[in-house]
């Protein structure tokens, strides 16, 4: 038994990766059930144009990801995430890990996106 967590740019990417996997799966006679389906994350582009003005040039990424933010977004809320740096890039997984040092950065810029969406001073 595995579990995957396929992400892509694109819809059409995500179908073609899981239908490789499927198909490799298939060749060895197991079978693959899809389990769950979240639709791409789209992040709101001023907030995440905002969050990255706020956090002095902070690079903007495409993901995959979408967490709370995905659900929130997809039900039609604004919203954006803001990433701690993990060297690994191992996620959702015991094996993750960020430098204590990067997760006091994480703290300090959602205190700084905090102040600024409800206007006070960090």
């Amino acid at each position: 038994t595995a579990w995957l967590d396929a992400r892509a740019a694109g819809e059409q990417a995500l179908r073609a990766t899981v239908a490789q996997i499927e198909d490799e799966v298939a060749s060895s006679g197991a079978v693959l059930t899809e389990e769950s389906r979240t639709p791409q994350t789209a992040f709101d582009d001023a907030l995440v144009t905002r969050l990255a003005s706020l956090l002095d040039g902070a690079p903007v990424m495409s993901t995959g990801a979408g967490h709370d933010a995905g659900i929130l977004s997809n039900a039609g809320a604004r919203a954006a995430m803001i990433f701690v740096r993990n060297p690994t890039g191992v996620s959702h997984s015991p094996a993750e890990w960020a430098e204590p040092e990067d997760c006091l950065a994480g703290v300090a810029a959602l205190t700084t996106v905090l102040a600024d969406l409800s206007g006070s001073e960090p």
